[in-house]
C-alpha cells in the first residue's frame, strides 16, 4: 500500500511489483508502470508480441486433481452436453462436458492420473 500525494490530493494505492515495472491500483482503476533503459524500451518496440496458445481445441484440467474416468475414445463423435471426462478434486468429482460438437483427436490423459490445473485431458480435431 503506497500513500502520498498527487497534486494537491492524498490518495492510498496498491502498488504490486511485477516483471520490469509495477501494477498500480487506485479507486477500481488499474495501470501498469514499466520501467527499462533507454537502449531496451528501443529494441523492445520491435519484438513481435507472444500470443497466448490457442487452447480451444483442448479440454484442459480446470482444477488440480485426479482422472477418475474418461468416458470418450480417440475418433469419437460428441454431441455438446456430453460427458467428457470426471476429475476428482478436493473429495467431490467435477464432470466436464463437451461445450459443442467434437471429434476426439487424441487423450492425453488416463483414470488414474494426478494433473495439474491447466493440464491438457484430450485434444479434439
Amino acid at each position: 500500500l503506497w500513500q502520498g500525494r498527487v497534486g494537491a490530493h492524498r490518495i492510498s494505492a496498491q502498488i504490486r511489483p511485477m516483471l520490469n515495472g509495477l501494477r498500480i491500483a487506485w479507486k477500481g482503476m488499474s495501470v501498469t508502470a514499466r520501467a527499462m533503459l533507454p537502449r531496451a524500451a528501443e529494441l523492445e518496440r520491435l519484438m513481435p508480441e507472444k500470443l497466448p496458445p490457442d487452447t480451444s481445441k483442448m479440454l484442459l484440467c480446470p482444477m488440480p486433481g485426479l482422472v477418475v474416468s474418461i468416458a470418450v475414445a480417440e475418433g469419437q463423435e460428441v454431441k455438446a452436453g456430453e460427458t467428457l471426462a470426471v476429475v476428482e478434486a478436493m473429495k467431490m468429482e467435477n464432470v466436464l462436458r463437451a461445450e459443442r460438437d467434437l471429434t476426439i483427436a487424441k487423450l492425453n490423459a488416463k483414470p488414474g492420473d494426478s494433473l495439474a490445473v491447466d493440464a491438457v485431458i484430450m485434444e479434439f480435431a
